[in-house]
């Protein structure tokens, strides 16, 4: 017998701008990804102020899941999906996100979905924020830095809920917000960008910068839970968090204490304010040795106490080391690397693979916030080959979630509260990261590639049978 959930949600993560294309169709506006090139492992992809005629722009076609929804959901249900992690593209209901009404059609698109999983019997968890603000808020107010955009995003919170409140339960207000404590996440989740153009990763803003825009995120994901929960008990939310996992590369103290201080600023800093309620005990120490002063507004504190997410979800991909040496050899990974740890291997782009890691990690996050727990991203990015056959044997995949599948049950063993799983890209995607195709997730193979070109044709990957059948026995059978 399972030791999970009989309820457990099973299922698979995408977020719109990486797969639904159709970026200016029935009237969306451009969001930040509209304006992010493509790139590779070792070339960064690029924001640009504008839409340049010689550069290819991933997110505008995508693998076009606008056109394809209904057959890609049906793959989804053929494999067993209890649960369909998925986002709304906030500049298909508000184009620039500051207008006064919604955009019926983009409704419209939305509500066709959410009733395509209904009929195959798959719960929507829909992220609010994925990725994509509005470009027009970057213009105006330097993304999340202007409080201004607090109101922009309750204004379309309430739309969406009152919409779809017979046909979403579950609901995330930001993913993965931690990102916005590093350069990466200037471009990808704050939007601290205004006339900024170049390498994602070379963004120079000041932490100041960018721990005001965070607090401002806080305080609209706040209020948008009260609101939810005062207005649609039967809604839960949720944050998202990226949680990078470290362990100190020597026993050295020094080594020890540089740990803590990472796990504190990259996982624990934005999950103990959205958990908690309030801004943890570092904190302080923090902001002073940053040169952060932040900038409340009275009744900020409360609504941070009131607004406190129901459950808490995560994406795990690997773990690195933190060293206070400056020579140790170092490793990539989804948004921070660190010192490489001799103990693992790695994956076609760098990143260490530590299945064991999402059990200590489970236990770590349980440990300290006991609410309900979700793994809402992990997977292995790797180049898939269709075989003369047509096959794709993506054995590396399947023993990549095998693996993780076994910790994570470990975990609930350990007396973890697990609510469900939900694999990055189940269907191939366009990669946030680099902007490449070539970094395949999915179950289901996408023929585009990353000059553009591709017939968007969907095929089934060996993958695809395995994770049905891991579902269909609530992860007793993971052969």
């Amino acid at each position: 017998m399972s030791v999970l959930r009989k309820d457990f949600l099973w299922g698979g993560a995408t977020a719109a701008n990486q797969f639904e294309g159709a970026w200016d169709v029935d009237g969306k506006g451009p969001s930040v990804p509209d304006m992010c090139t493509n790139g590779s492992h070792t070339s960064p992809k690029w924001v640009t102020t504008a839409v340049r005629p010689d550069r290819l722009y991933p997110s505008h076609e995508a693998i076009d899941f606008y056109h394809h929804y209904e057959e890609d959901i049906a793959l989804f249900a053929e494999m067993g999906f209890k649960c369909f992690r998925m986002s709304i593209n906030w500049t298909r209901i508000f184009p620039t996100g500051m207008e006064e009404e919604p955009n019926e059609k983009g409704l419209e698109f939305y509500d066709k979905v959410f009733d395509c999983c209904k009929r195959h019997g798959i719960e929507p968890l829909v992220t609010i924020s994925h990725y994509e603000l509005p470009y027009a808020l970057v213009e105006r107010y330097n993304g999340w830095e202007g409080r201004e955009v607090i109101d922009c995003y309750v204004r379309y919170c309430k739309t969406i809920f009152q919409r779809y409140k017979d046909k979403v339960k579950y609901w995330l207000t930001f993913n993965e917000i931690n990102s916005g404590t590093m350069a990466m996440g200037d471009t990808l989740c704050t939007g601290i960008i205004k006339g900024y153009e170049g390498p994602v990763t070379g963004t120079v803003n000041k932490d100041q910068t960018r721990f005001q825009a965070l607090h401002h995120m806080f305080v609209a994901s706040a209020i948008v839970v009260k609101y939810a929960h005062e207005h649609y008990p039967q809604f839960q939310l949720g944050n998202m968090i990226c949680f990078v996992t470290s362990y100190a590369y020597t026993c050295n103290p020094t080594d020890i204490l540089k740990n803590q201080a990472q796990m504190r600023r990259m996982n624990w800093y934005c999950s103990d304010v959205q958990v908690r309620g309030e801004y943890p005990a570092y904190a302080k120490r923090l902001w002073e040795e940053n040169g952060v002063a932040l900038k409340m507004e009275p009744g900020d504190l409360e609504i941070l106490k009131e607004g406190t997410v129901d459950f808490y979800t995560f994406s795990y991909y690997m773990s690195n080391c933190t060293s206070a040496d400056p020579q140790a050899a170092q490793t990539s990974g989804n948004l921070a690397g660190g010192a490489k740890n001799p103990y693992l291997p790695a994956s076609d782009w760098g990143w260490q693979i530590d299945p064991q890691g999402l059990r200590y990690t489970l236990n770590e996050i349980y440990d300290r916030y006991r609410i309900p727990l979700m793994v809402v991203e992990n997977g292995l990015g790797a180049r898939d080959e269709i075989e003369p056959d047509g096959s794709i044997n993506d054995d590396y995949r399947i023993d990549y979630l095998r693996q993780h599948i076994e910790q994570m049950i470990e975990a609930v063993k350990d007396g973890v509260d697990l609510m469900g799983y939900t694999p990055w890209g189940c269907i191939d995607l366009v990669s946030a990261s680099t902007g490449e195709m070539a970094k395949r997730y999915g179950f289901i193979y996408v023929e585009k590639y990353d000059d553009g070109t591709g017939s968007l044709a969907r095929r089934k990957k060996k993958s695809f049978d395995w994770y049905k059948k891991v579902i269909a026995t609530n992860g007793e059978d993971l052969a």
